[in-house]
């Protein structure tokens, strides 16, 4: 079984290396990371579309000692296509695991995490995937910096569950490729409540209330790269309170301490609304005709 790991956060993050670490003993694991941030990227391919990015090896990464190690000058999606098409190996990787992501992708962040963008590109390329985050209980966290935040994950439960999760694809491969997107609450193992299926939820743990445009200082202008005339601003969001998740749905599992495994279905083609086809047809037929 020859096992990819990858994520969003960049080639030096806790949650990779302990992941990387935990798939050791379930086949031959090589890690290609983005050599920098890319949280939010989706599945997407950023910079092929501009130029040829770059990749670098990496031996000064004690924790990753023994593992086949490169970074690519892309997002994470993109480390998964240039792996599945033989740059880092002569043959393709049989499974792509993503994680560890601090925080849980769950509900709307299904459609825009790079963690889970990565396994996806896998299953287009004929791999299995497992995408894995690490909730923060209760979203408790204002007034908190972002590396006290990391302090406090507990990256081994997660890589735990991991492993037992990859154990059970491997023994039972499926038929066709699939994507499993975990979520597991942050606290120790013994604290986990239990686990289920769920579906992807569509409240947002909290509520996004407006936004705002502030002119920005004089300094700030040169930031803004589309260049052209008038005032730069900048754009904020303001949130709201917590939402009512609905319960059984995968961010509510996680916020009861259970983990959520969710499997993530192929874009596949939708019932045309009836009164919406027929107004869209009537301008077409007009204009392009029908055979």
């Amino acid at each position: 079984m020859r096992i990819l790991v990858t994520n969003d956060d960049g080639i030096y993050s806790i949650g990779l290396h302990v992941l990387a670490n935990a798939m050791r003993p379930l086949g031959e694991v090589t890690v290609v990371a983005p050599a920098s941030e890319y949280s939010g990227a989706g599945a997407s391919l950023g910079t092929l579309t501009f130029g040829e990015p770059t990749a670098r090896p990496h031996t000064d990464i004690e924790a990753l000692e023994g593992i086949e190690t490169w970074s690519v000058t892309g997002p994470p999606a993109l480390c998964v296509m240039y792996a599945q098409l033989g740059a880092f190996s002569e043959e393709p990787f049989d499974l792509i695991v993503s994680g560890i992501n601090p925080g849980q992708n769950v509900g709307w962040s299904v459609y825009h995490s790079g963690t889970i963008g990565a396994a996806l590109t896998g299953r287009n390329r004929g791999a299995s995937g497992l995408a894995v985050s690490l909730g923060i209980h209760g979203l408790d966290f204002e007034g908190q910096t972002w590396p006290e935040i990391v302090a406090g994950m507990q990256w081994e439960t997660a890589a735990r569950v991991a492993a037992q999760i990859v154990e059970g694809m491997i023994e039972s491969p499926s038929e066709t490729p699939t994507v499993i997107n975990c979520n597991v609450p942050n606290g120790s193992y013994e604290d986990i409540a239990g686990w289920r299926t769920a579906p992807v939820g569509t409240n947002p743990p909290r509520v996004l209330t407006t936004t705002t445009l502030t002119e920005a200082e004089g300094g700030e202008e040169a930031n803004h790269p589309g260049g052209g005339e008038g005032k730069v601003f900048k754009l904020g969001i303001d949130w709201g309170q917590k939402g009512n998740l609905i319960e059984g749905t995968d961010a509510w599992l996680v916020q009861n301490k259970h983990v959520s495994l969710t499997w993530l279905g192929h874009l596949r083609e939708g019932d045309p609304d009836p009164a919406q086809h027929s107004a869209v047809a009537a301008r077409l037929n007009e204009t392009i005709g029908t055979n």
